[in-house]
């Protein structure tokens, strides 16, 4: 007979587990770099959860212009609007690498969330750091220059502060996009990264490597990332 640790085990939940498996409700995708997951506009009856890669979120305006709105990165979901009763996608998203996700059902993912509390604590715990991130955002953008915007986006692109570390950003970030997510001009991000550069905070050769030493110009607030437009 199992003792009563082995059948803990044995009913264990494995949030991560769950998410990679192939079943009922859920299925598992390959996305090429820059196909469309999906459209602002489609119904909206699923949640995604990144493996592997990264997606990038896009709006278009009434007027037809585009704007890059966030940019999600492995173990990150996307596309919960559906749990709050959104019937329609409010964005489109794209692969912007080669991508493995899971997407999984809103009926799925609520019955999940009812039935599993450790899925439940594990799906709430990134709502919340979701959360505090949007509202660093907001801070970033009514407080600081351009300049430290830009660079406090290239070091949450790298993953600074994360149990992973910090690596290269591998896939092709335009200026254009860069300058959208921090709300400046081409122009102004193409003077700072050659700044970064030549300071020896980042590598720029195809894909950007940020370093430790832009991570500490930050926080040492010594001029070398300017607070003036």
């Amino acid at each position: 007979m199992p003792n009563t640790q082995q059948v803990l085990e044995k009913h264990a939940f494995d949030p991560r587990g769950f998410l990679g498996r192939i079943e009922a409700g859920k299925t598992v995708g390959r996305y090429r770099k820059n196909q469309k997951i999906f459209s602002q506009g489609d119904v909206a009856d699923g949640v995604f959860f990144i493996q592997k890669g990264k997606v990038k979120i896009t709006v278009l305006s009434g007027h037809g212009k585009e704007a890059v709105v966030g940019i999600f990165g492995e173990d990150q979901f996307f596309g919960e609007g559906c749990l709050r009763g959104a019937e329609l996608r409010t964005a489109t998203s794209h692969a912007m690498e080669e991508c493995l996700i899971t997407s999984i059902t809103r009926s799925a993912m609520l019955r999940t969330l009812s039935a599993e509390p450790e899925f439940s604590a594990f799906f709430m715990a990134y709502l919340l750091k979701r959360n505090g991130r949007i509202e660093d955002d907001l801070i970033d953008q009514l407080f600081n220059s351009s300049e430290r915007r830009l660079a406090r986006l290239l070091l949450l692109l790298a993953n600074f502060g994360q149990e992973n570390g910090a690596k290269p950003i591998a896939v092709t970030l335009s200026q254009e996009t860069l300058a959208e997510m921090i709300g400046t001009t081409r122009s102004r991000v193409s003077f700072f990264m050659n700044k970064f550069r030549k300071k020896g905070f980042i590598d720029y050769n195809g894909k950007i490597e940020v370093r430790p030493s832009l991570l500490n110009a930050v926080l040492r607030d010594n001029h070398q990332i300017q607070d003036y437009e």
